[in-house]
């Protein structure tokens, strides 16, 4: 099994949280890191997955295997107001990162914030 197959979501730490940016695995409860800047956390982020996976085998826990992604092909094209698409090339050299990076980085911390909220039913 290679721990790179294993998604991932890395969401920005607000300075209340420490700064930095937190990576975690959602098919591994539990195994998450953290870095000064996202390609530092996703270096954290691989060896503890790699420890993750070592300690479930010393305790012959079961290993989940990663979540089937081969049907996504992980790109798209999406078309932007000129305003925003300036925004975001300058935020992304403020952050030492590549566009598509912080766009990523940027959608994970949504999806992630997303996930913590619950939907309420209504009741006809």
């Amino acid at each position: 099994m290679n721990t790179l197959d294993y998604p991932f979501i890395i969401r920005h730490l607000g300075e209340e949280e420490g700064g930095g940016f937190m990576i975690e695995f959602p098919d591994l409860a539990g195994c998450m890191s953290d870095g000064d800047s996202i390609e530092e956390a996703i270096a954290n982020g691989q060896d503890a997955l790699k420890c993750w996976i070592a300690a479930a085998r010393k305790a012959n826990r079961k290993i989940p295997k990663p979540r089937v992604l081969s049907k996504q092909s992980g790109k798209w094209l999406q078309r932007v107001p000129k305003s925003l698409h300036l925004k975001l090339v300058e935020r992304a050299k403020l952050e030492g990162v590549s566009l598509n990076t912080l766009v990523v980085s940027l959608l994970a911390q949504s999806l992630g914030n997303d996930s913590h909220h619950t939907q309420k039913k209504r009741v006809s």
